[in-house]
């Protein structure tokens, strides 16, 4: 069964969604323990293969094959369909794990039963399966198919709550920008299809030649991910989706933007690392400078804590792809301080999946226990929900790199790579971080500070428990990064920086 495991981290959870409203006919504890032994089993599967690969790694796992070189035709074509997976892979998968982890028994209690709960469940384990999909294929038609497996999940998630008056609004929004990007990516692919007659990516990655259709393609894999990853200009969806959907699915839409990003990743450096220009680092550095300013200053603007936190979440991605797009402009030369900002924008996806994942479990709790979420309606609960505004506080930290908090240790990196390619792209990131402390220092004060508030409803444990799970990670991963750097980031990165050559040979031989 261990060599299986790839494959049913993937197969398990899409199934098991389908199964769900089957076994909630039965009964609802049968269909809530389901969820749960499904994301616990998608949880050792992950963990799993991050182990195998790290320790031993790529791991190429071919469907109705033993190895690579049984599917390849003469010439070396691959025939059959294959899962992938290096350092990046592995490490996109423990985020995908870890917050499902988290999510779906925080969900167990905040979904109510007459609100769409069997829907709920059902979406968030298929969004799950096209999240691992996406980040373990090694077939560019396939990373199309689960990205728009993801793409009907996460559209469905936030709007099926019609009753209230944002969220078909919001999910319309999503929708087509996911639709948008869903046929730029599938043009592209037919692009290099027409061109190569393939569609594995090492292949792929083997025989491009850099031509006006390759470009081409390059162009338009560009703005699929980078609209559906919410990089500015083509952010404003995310906030109105991650500030509709309730509280606990909204952390696996966080994790939906982060494997679009990864997806790029995937293409810059591995597809078309053979034909590399320093000039798309440069681009994704822009894209990023403008979306971390961008959505800081939209934040100030905000009066819905939900939103507000939305528009930190956007930021974040802005500093990830800085990070990588310094180590992208200076792959050619390959200078340490590249690596290092490539590590950095690569740990913050971590970093920013734990304390962006607790903000929004806190406005879940405040929410739950209020029935609001509106600033102006806010105010004392600091009294009543002591531990939601710690855990919000310490969030907060985090997420403007306050030391010594896992936000400060890989945005550190970030710094300090991007200054020795320019001091102006880390003066520009470091007064964002400023602007969002402050943003975050106003959104606690006016919920949790002031005059004890009455608060209607007890937070449930399950609630303190996996917000608990969160910050503790976040205070382990700003204490002791170095252990976490070293075995997990590094080998994540490495596989961008330097592994294009081991993963082709990997799929291709040789």
């Amino acid at each position: 069964m261990g060599a299986h495991i790839p494959i049913l981290a993937i197969a398990v959870p899409l199934l098991g969604g389908f199964a769900t409203p089957l076994l909630a006919k039965l009964h609802r504890r049968l269909r809530d323990l389901w969820a749960l032994l499904v994301v616990l089993f998608v949880g050792a599967c992950v963990g799993y293969v991050a182990v195998h690969v790290f320790a031993q790694g790529l791991w190429v796992y071919v469907l109705g094959a033993r190895s690579p070189q049984e599917t390849l035709a003469p010439g070396g074509f691959p025939i059959r369909i294959m899962l992938v997976v290096d350092g990046m892979s592995a490490f996109m998968g423990i985020i995908a794990g870890l917050l499902a982890l988290v999510a779906f028994p925080f969900a167990l209690k905040f979904l109510p039963e007459e609100e769409g709960k069997n829907l709920a469940l059902t979406l968030g384990l298929l969004l799950l399966a096209g999240i691992l999909g996406m980040a373990y294929t090694g077939d560019l038609f396939n990373f199309f198919v689960f990205l728009e497996v993801t793409s009907i999940a996460a559209c469905a998630l936030i709007g099926y709550r019609t009753w209230t008056s944002r969220a078909p609004e919001a999910a319309f929004k999503t929708m087509l920008l996911y639709s948008l990007s869903g046929l730029l990516f599938l043009l592209a692919v037919a692009l290099l299809y027409g061109e190569y007659g393939a569609l594995n990516l090492a292949y792929l990655s083997a025989q491009l030649r850099g031509s006006r259709v390759d470009r081409l393609a390059l162009a338009l894999f560009l703005g699929a991910l980078a609209m559906k990853a919410a990089a500015a200009p083509v952010h404003f969806w995310a906030p109105d989706a991650y500030g509709e959907a309730p509280a606990a699915q909204t952390l696996l839409l966080v994790v939906n933007t982060q494997v679009s990003l990864y997806g790029l990743w995937r293409v810059l450096f591995t597809l078309y690392g053979g034909v590399w220009d320093a000039g798309l680092g440069w681009l994704v550095v822009a894209m990023g400078l403008l979306t971390l300013v961008v959505a800081a200053f939209m934040a100030l603007l905000q009066t819905d804590l939900g939103r507000l936190v939305a528009y930190g979440a956007v930021s974040q991605i802005g500093y990830m792809m800085l990070g990588v797009g310094v180590g992208l402009a200076t792959l050619a030369g390959r200078p340490d301080y590249g690596l290092v900002a490539l590590k950095g924008g690569v740990f913050h996806m971590l970093n920013d999946a734990l304390t962006v994942g607790l903000l929004f479990l806190c406005v879940g709790a405040v929410e739950w226990a209020t029935g609001t979420r509106d600033l102006r309606e806010l105010g004392g609960l600091g009294h009543g929900l002591p531990e939601v505004a710690l855990c919000f506080l310490l969030a907060s930290l985090a997420l403007a790199g306050i030391p010594p908090l896992n936000g400060f240790a890989s945005k550190i990196l970030i710094y300090e790579g991007s200054f020795r390619l320019s001091p102006i792209l880390t003066a520009i990131a470091v007064l964002a971080s400023i602007l969002l402390l402050a943003v975050y220092a106003r959104a606690f004060q006016g919920a949790f500070l002031g005059p004890r508030a009455e608060v209607p409803r007890r937070v449930p444990a399950v609630f303190l428990l996996a917000m608990a799970v969160l910050a503790v990670g976040i205070v382990v991963l700003g204490l002791v990064p170095g252990f976490f750097l070293e075995g997990v980031v590094t080998p994540a990165a490495e596989a961008l920086w330097r592994g294009r050559a081991q993963y082709l040979a990997a799929v291709l031989g040789g």
